[in-house]
């Protein structure tokens, strides 16, 4: 399955990158997450349909806030967080419940 985009009012949630024009890995390094295969084994997951993860963004930097994970098949979702964007990933939550409730029905 191709990432899903999804327009959460305040926040935008997209597929994770580390490429020439946007990369993650330093805001995902304030998570705790210091691997530097981290994007690319997210990006396997989509294509493998084992789970799906979201950079919840602030829409007019594109800085990544939080991130969202998805399992489809027990449909867990797992978030976290930067320092002080807790509403961030509840909102990016909320997105991603109504979309596997749509999705996974």
């Amino acid at each position: 399955m191709e990432p899903v985009e999804i327009n959460a009012g305040a926040w935008y949630l997209r597929a994770l990158r580390a490429d020439d024009r946007v990369d993650d890995r330093p805001a995902l390094a304030d998570l705790g997450e210091h691997r530097r295969d981290y994007v690319s084994s997210l990006a396997a997951q989509w294509d493998s349909e084992t789970l799906y993860s979201w950079a919840v963004c602030e829409p007019t930097t594109g800085e990544l806030l939080a991130e969202v994970t998805l399992d489809p098949s027990t449909r867990t979702i797992a978030t976290r967080c930067r320092p002080g964007h807790e509403q961030a990933a509840r909102t990016g939550a909320d997105a991603v419940q109504r979309l596997a409730d749509a999705m996974l029905s």
